[in-house]
């Protein structure tokens, strides 16, 4: 690879290259980059909705208990 690129001017090893590279991949690299923050989204959703259920149901036990019925 470093015989291809030795006799090229450095714009093109450091500008061409990366440009072309990403306007082929662009898209792919797009949908992975947003697959990816989707599902640390929804992670973060889970995360948030267990410990609110965890929260309320630690705090209705805990005033059942106080309360004689």
């Amino acid at each position: 690879m470093r015989q291809i690129f030795a006799g090229m001017p450095w714009w093109v090893k450091w500008v061409a290259v990366p440009l072309i590279a990403i306007v082929v991949f662009g898209g792919l690299i797009a949908s992975v980059v947003g697959f990816v923050i989707g599902l640390l989204f929804k992670v973060l959703v889970f995360v948030v909705l267990v410990g609110g259920l965890i929260f309320v149901v630690r705090k209705f036990l805990s005033s059942s208990e106080r309360s004689d019925w």
